[in-house]
This record gives structure tokens, C-alpha cells and sequence, in this order.
């Protein structure tokens, strides 16, 4: 994507106009006037009117609108089309504003089977008006009026070639002739390996035979189509069968369509020919292919009208199909809710015998638990009561035994002197400064000797009392080692 940037108004007078290049053609822009909505369907009320060469129905009536915002920026809005409007690969919410930027990518429709990319591809982008005009493509109402202006022309050219004097017999001989000539014409021109188109009377039959037969009470039906009123009554293989018989129809004439616009151009270049290769006395030949173009637009023309008609009386006969089948599916659909309750109340009428079992199962159960517990709670208060004994015991030796008599602490460092009195290293080396003898038989020390199975036993057992005495002991130790240091 590129930079994001404001469509700002005044650049047509700049000679740079914003628009939608179609992606990998020159031809098919949609050019995004200021101020101005651009809308895009296959309808006859948008501003580019677009049918599709491979699925008409690709396309939607009023597939979506282009327009400035109040800030000058162009925003794109999906207005509810069936298959959607891509924003840089992201499909957009329907009837919801999206800006676009330049270098911005847009699809409109999705890729067909066996097909990377989609029908309508455009890329966002501001070009000078130079390149953008010979690749525009013609609005709608262009379109019309172009069409009006040929059949104007049309009823013109037929009135130079007939006169004000030609009335009667000759007047009539002179039509014969002429009709004689244009298929003599196109007979020599098929003979030199030249496409050239020929009156509707000339036309291959196939094509006339699209025309709406009309019976005595005026409605148009179609061949091969399939008749609305009688949709309800078919069953659903006559019904898939007729849409398949309607849809092949549709694709022979959309290539029968394809075939006239091919002549039609051919017949415009040629007549483009002659008019700079002949001079003025060769008008009459120029008239003449002049009229047989206008043939051919008008029969387009009807094709394309036909065609329209074909699509939207196939589109009616789809959404018939569609509500009949609704409806053949809720009717089926409640008796298999009957028949889905019914199996659902036995299920339920079984699973509730079931789940009466099982909670007087788990009545025993629990009943069974609660006398195992009431027994464990007792082993474990009998357990309890031993561990407080046997941890009362323990302190009570703590206390009377393994005490040191001068900072009544348990031992620290444990020392035993050679009377086999035993003290705190600290307590005892605090001790001898004073006096060296034994505080309490007042023997003389001789000796001190580390006693290590002593440490070891009391700081096992001071690791199952509380951790106030933890604490406090750690305390100690730390402090009587910072005493040493100093």
C-alpha cells in the first residue's frame, strides 16, 4: 500500500485526477470526479455500469458507492452486494465507510473456480489526465444517450436515401435493391476473409429466436425458461433441472452478445476506413455501413435488455425455488423435531432411573466415607497427642540437658572441658577471663574440646521447633560471631 494521502479537491484543474485503475488492462478506469458519487453495479442507475463476461450475477444491482468525505478524503461503503467489495485482500462490513489511499488494492466479486484472481480488480491511483482519458471506461447514461443519438442518426440516414421523390413503385424497387446489395455486400466481404455484419433479416437464426414469442394474451415467454407459476407445483429435480436448462441459456446468449459487440467494433473500424480512404462521391457506401452498424448496436442493445430481463426473472425463479424448499424443510424439519422430542423424553425418562441408582449408590458411598473418616480423625488425634508428648519431652531434655548454665541458651558451638562439663565456646572463653576453673564443680580448666555429635544433635532438634527459637538462635549465632571479630 502506498502512503496514506487525501483526495483533495482542484487537482482536475492541475491537470492529475484520482481514479480506479484497472488491474493489468488499459481500458475499464473508473474515473473518481470531486464531489460527485460514484456508484458501480450491473444496474441501470449507477454511474459505471458493470456485467460481468463470465457471471453476470458476479456483480450486484448497486454493488457500491465511491465518495468524498467532508475532509476531502475518498471513502468506499459495500452496499449489501452478494458477493462483496475487497479492500486490500480484507472483505469490508456491509454498508459500512472505508477510506482508500493511494496504491490502495479493491475487488469487487471473488475469484471464479480454477482462478487466482477476480473479474474486477482496481488499484487506487492519481495519474494526469492525459493517461487517464483514453482508458476510461463510458458512464451509463453515456451510454444512453449514445444509443439515442445512433438511432436518431439511423432515422436520418434512412430519410437521405429515400427522398421526398422516391415515393410509389420506385420507391419500393429502390428498398428491394438496396436490401439485394447489402446481402451481395456481406456476401463478398465474408469472401475476402472480412467479419461484416448484415440487417437483423440477415442475422443467424438463433439470435431472432431469443425474441419473446407473445401469444394472444400479450405475455412474453421465453424459450427454454422455465415458467414461474408452475415452480410450486414441480418437484425438486424439475426444478434444479430447469434453473440447469435456464443457465445454459444465459451462457449462449451472453456469447451471442459477445459476437455482436466483436462485429460492431469491426463494422466501426471499417466504416472509420472507408471514411478516410474514400472521398465524397462514395457516400452512399459510407451511409450505408453507417446503417448497418446501427443495425448491429440496436440489436445489442435489445440482447442487452433481453439479457437483463433473462437474469432478473432468473433471479425470481431462484428465490421461489428457494422458499418452496424452505418450506418443504420446516415441515420435515418438525416432524423430526416430533420424533426428536419423543426419543428425547425416553432418554430423559431412562436417564433419570439411572441417576436415581446411582445417587443411592453414592448414598452408601458416602455413608461408608463418613465412618472412614470419623476413624481416621481419630488415629490422627491419637497421633497428634504423641507428637505433643514426645515434643515435650523433647523439651523438657532441651531445657534440663542440653542448656548452657551461663547464658541459659541452648549450646552454641558446644565445648567440653575435662571435667565433662559442657558450655557455649563463647560463654566458657567469656568465662575464663575471669577465672579459670569450672563453673560449676570449680575444678581448673585444663582442656576444651569441640563437641561436635552435640551441635549436630541440637540443631536437628531446634529444626522441629517453633521459629521464634529459630530466629533467636540465628540471631545469636550472629552476633556472638561479630563479637569475635571485634
Amino acid at each position: 500500500m502506498g502512503e496514506p494521502g487525501f483526495f483533495v479537491t482542484g487537482d482536475r484543474a492541475r491537470g492529475r485526477s484520482w481514479c480506479l485503475r484497472r488491474v493489468g488492462m488499459s481500458a475499464g478506469w473508473l474515473l473518481l470526479e470531486d464531489g460527485r458519487e460514484v456508484t458501480v453495479g450491473r444496474g441501470f442507475g449507477v454511474t459505471y455500469q458493470l456485467v460481468s463476461k463470465i457471471c453476470p450475477l458476479m456483480i450486484s444491482r448497486n454493488h457500491c458507492v465511491l465518495k468524498q468525505n467532508p475532509e476531502g478524503q475518498w471513502t468506499i461503503m459495500d452496499n449489501k452486494s452478494l458477493n462483496g467489495v475487497w479492500l486490500n485482500r480484507a472483505r469490508l462490513e456491509p454498508l459500512r465507510v472505508y477510506s482508500i489511499h493511494q496504491g490502495d488494492y479493491i475487488q469487487l466479486g471473488v475469484p471464479l473456480e480454477n482462478k487466482e484472481n477476480a473479474e474486477y480488480e482496481y488499484e487506487v491511483t492519481e495519474e494526469d489526465w492525459e493517461t487517464i482519458y483514453p482508458c476510461l471506461s463510458p458512464k451509463n447514461d453515456q451510454m444512453i444517450e449514445k444509443n439515442k443519438e445512433l438511432r436518431t442518426k439511423r432515422k436520418f440516414s434512412l430519410d437521405q436515401l429515400g427522398g421526398p421523390g422516391a415515393e410509389g413503385p420506385s420507391n419500393l424497387k429502390s428498398k428491394i435493391n438496396k436490401v439485394s446489395c447489402e446481402s451481395s455486400q456481406s456476401v463478398k466481404s465474408q469472401g475476402k476473409g472480412e467479419v461484416a455484419s448484415t440487417p437483423s433479416e440477415n442475422l443467424d437464426p438463433k439470435l431472432t429466436a431469443l425474441e419473446p414469442s407473445k401469444k394472444t394474451t400479450g405475455a412474453p415467454i421465453y424459450p427454454g425458461f422455465p415458467i414461474v407459476t408452475e415452480v410450486h407445483h414441480e418437484q425438486k429435480a424439475s426444478n434444479s433441472s430447469a434453473s440447469q436448462r435456464s443457465l445454459q441459456m444465459f451462457k449462449v446468449t451472453m456469447s451471442r452478445i459477445l459476437r455482436l459487440k466483436i462485429q460492431m467494433q469491426e463494422k466501426h473500424e471499417a466504416v472509420m476506413n472507408v471514411k478516410k480512404q474514400t472521398q465524397k462521391g462514395n457516400s452512399k457506401k459510407i451511409v450505408r455501413m453507417e446503417q448497418e452498424l446501427q443495425d448491429l448496436q440496436s440489436q445489442l442493445c435489445a440482447e442487452q435488455a433481453q439479457q437483463q430481463a433473462r437474469v432478473e426473472q432468473l433471479e425470481k425463479t431462484f428465490q421461489e425455488e428457494e422458499q418452496h424448499l424452505q418450506g418443504l424443510e420446516i415441515a420435515q424439519g418438525e416432524e423430526d423435531l416430533k420424533q426428536q422430542l419423543a426419543q428425547a423424553l425416553q432418554e430423559h425418562w431412562a436417564l433419570m432411573e439411572e441417576l436415581n441408582r446411582s445417587k443411592k449408590d453414592f448414598e452408601a458411598i458416602i455413608q461408608a466415607k463418613n465412618k472412614e473418616l470419623e476413624q481416621t480423625k481419630e488415629e490422627k488425634e491419637k497421633v497428634q497427642a504423641q507428637k505433643e508428648e514426645v515434643l515435650s519431652h523433647m523439651n523438657d531434655v532441651l531445657e534440663n540437658e542440653l542448656q548452657c548454665i551461663i547464658c541459659s541458651e541452648y549450646f552454641i558451638e558446644a565445648v567440653t572441658l575435662n571435667c565433662a562439663h559442657s558450655f557455649c565456646s563463647y560463654c566458657i572463653n567469656e568465662w575464663m577471663k575471669r577465672k579459670i576453673e569450672c563453673p560449676i564443680c570449680r575444678k581448673d580448666i585444663e582442656s576444651k574440646t569441640y563437641s561436635l555429635v552435640l551441635d549436630n544433635c541440637i540443631n536437628k532438634m531446634v529444626n522441629n521447633l517453633s521459629s521464634e527459637v529459630k530466629e533467636r538462635r540465628i540471631v545469636l549465632i550472629r552476633e556472638r560471631k561479630a563479637k569475635r571479630l571485634f
